[in-house]
């Protein structure tokens, strides 16, 4: 087995024997440490609160020189969640300056993240949206505009994850 592979499973078992507050991750086959299932619970007092919402983590074989992708498979509404479910949030992204300039190289992945970093970021993200570098512009334009409307479809989304428990 390889170093990443070897450092997946010790960040797996750390994540397991001292768990964190609204986060459930295991592997989705145990011959392969590099994909895993997420569960992340909605933060209290958010739109999210009460949701179990599934997602994905795929590693490159380069982890921790490059970040994993994750991908929510319960429908999500989020300014910064693709509408495919891609997160898309700077801890994420590959290091170096962005081409676009919304994002500090500081911000952005670094070998010293873990698994459990990424996962308090995204259910910070979920509590605290950052619209000036949107993924899936509609909600970020619900966000802003028409806050009843964000959190009726938010809702749904909450209620379509405890259905499928």
């Amino acid at each position: 087995m390889d170093a990443s592979a070897l450092l997946l499973l010790k960040q797996l078992r750390e994540l397991n024997r001292h768990p964190v507050e609204g986060i459930s991750a295991g592997l989705i086959d145990e011959s392969n440490p590099y994909a895993w299932n997420v569960i992340l619970v909605g933060p209290a007092d958010t739109f999210y609160e009460g949701g179990f919402f599934k997602a994905r983590l795929d590693f490159p074989k380069e982890y921790p020189i490059k970040p994993p992708k994750m991908k929510f498979i319960s429908e999500i509404w989020h300014p910064n969640i693709e509408k495919n479910g891609d997160v898309c949030i700077s801890i994420l992204h590959e290091p170096g300056v962005d081409q676009f300039g919304y994002e500090n190289p500081s911000e952005r992945w670094s070998p010293v993240q873990s698994v459990e970093t990424i996962l308090l970021s995204v259910l910070s993200m979920l509590s605290d949206p950052n619209c000036d570098s949107a993924a899936n512009i509609d909600a970020s334009v619900m966000w802003r505009d028409d806050r009843a409307a964000f959190k009726k479809k938010v809702s749904e989304c909450v209620r379509k994850t405890l259905e499928d428990l």
